[in-house]
């Protein structure tokens, strides 16, 4: 049998507050975890290994939302395969927003140097004469 562990001890060792277990958990980030007749909830290895996924997850640029989409993918075969090419598939998209961002902002500078450009040509039009 797998050894358990509270809250306060999990949180303590995934280096994360009760409040954010308490959060992933209602997200159903976390699986499925035991609550006994006592009320408490008893956290396994698994619920660990996930927190440190997750956080592994949201460093590399996943949303809440994203990781949900692939958290269990991890944790259904060893080799962790097909939560690496949903994450693969989810940071191409990001990639090609950035692109777009990028290209949209290249060309709103464009038009903000024409605009001082423009101006600055009037001004010293004005400037210059009597």
């Amino acid at each position: 049998m797998e050894p358990k562990m509270l809250i306060g001890e999990l949180a303590t060792r995934a280096g994360v507050t009760p409040r954010t277990i308490r959060h992933y958990q209602q997200l159903g980030l976390l699986g499925n975890i035991e609550q006994e007749s006592n009320g408490f909830h008893y956290y396994t290895d698994n619920a660990l290994q996930r927190l440190h996924k997750i956080n592994v997850l949201k460093r590399i640029g996943l949303s809440l939302d994203e990781i949900q989409s692939v958290i269990d993918l991890y944790f259904e075969e060893p080799t962790m395969i097909k939560g690496k090419q949903k994450v693969l598939e989810i940071l191409a998209r990001h990639l090609q927003e950035t692109d777009a961002k990028m290209e949209s902002l290249a060309q709103f500078r464009q038009e903000i140097q024409a605009n001082i450009d423009r101006i600055q040509t009037i001004v010293d039009q004005m400037s210059s004469s009597p």
